[in-house]
């Protein structure tokens, strides 16, 4: 039984350091992501307390990537009954995950990209330099197509897990 526990802590570590590296592609820290990975795939909600100790991360630094976790709606707050410490269990479900990071990437990344490429359309719209012109056409082309991008995120993401995997096999034949 021990092999198997340390074997478990190994494949542990190991994961919530690729989830840690893996989390700077989607636009958080790799502590923030480290966390997750942890708390992910522990069976219990994890104190603060445990958190550090399992990372060999500082209080400032737990509670502060534990806090923008809640908010980015990958972890929530657990109440233990008789415990005055904060607990924090992470969703596990895959699909949620997916869609929860990909709605907050939207509304953090896309959304302001679009007001700005709407914004450079609009001020370049009445152009009559060649270049001014050019300009205001590749603006209006990109905000068409980031616009249709992230409409298209938004429907797959909205689907059922199955459904979703079903159309993506059909679109990959």
């Amino acid at each position: 039984m021990k092999g198997e526990a340390e074997k478990l802590i190994q494949a542990r570590e190991q994961f919530v350091a690729q989830w840690g590296a893996l989390g700077t592609q989607w636009g958080i820290n790799r502590t923030m992501a480290q966390i997750h990975a942890l708390l992910m795939t522990v069976p219990a909600p994890m104190s603060t307390d445990e958190v550090m100790e399992a990372l060999e991360i500082s209080r400032g630094n737990a509670h502060t990537n534990l806090k923008e976790l809640i908010a980015w709606g990958l972890i929530r707050s657990v109440v233990k009954k008789g415990e005055r410490r904060e607990y924090f269990e992470a969703e596990k479900d895959v699909w949620e995950i997916f869609t929860t990071v990909a709605k907050e990437r939207k509304r953090r990344e896309i959304e302001p990209a679009i007001a700005v490429l709407h914004q450079c359309a609009e001020e370049s719209k009445e152009m009559s330099t060649e270049e001014g012109k050019v300009f205001h056409e590749q603006m209006r082309q990109l905000e068409e197509f980031v616009g249709f991008a992230s409409t298209m995120a938004d429907k797959i993401a909205s689907m059922k897990h199955g459904f979703a995997i079903q159309l993506a096999a059909k679109l990959l034949k």
